[in-house]
């Protein structure tokens, strides 16, 4: 069993607020919560296909989802340059 609709919006928030504190970056409540669910799944789907599957726990997904919504803002720095 996963985490669920509203776990993955609590979780995806916590990493998208966590992410930008990290990355100083100033983002809204919705632009927090959409850059940890988004981050959470491209990580995840990079993760899958080394074969590496993070548990469906609440703690996994919140890392996955913060490393993942790092790597979506330090793209977007990117390629604003």
């Amino acid at each position: 069993m996963g985490i669920g609709l509203i776990g993955a919006i609590i979780i995806g928030g916590l990493a998208g607020w966590i992410a930008s504190m990290i990355m100083k970056v100033d983002t809204g409540l919705f632009a927090n919560i959409g850059l940890g669910i988004i981050g959470a799944v491209v990580l995840n789907l990079i993760l899958g296909a080394l074969g590496i599957y993070a548990e469906k726990s609440w703690l996994a997904q919140l890392v996955v989802g913060l490393v993942g919504a790092c790597v979506l803002i330090a793209g977007w720095r990117a390629i604003k340059r």
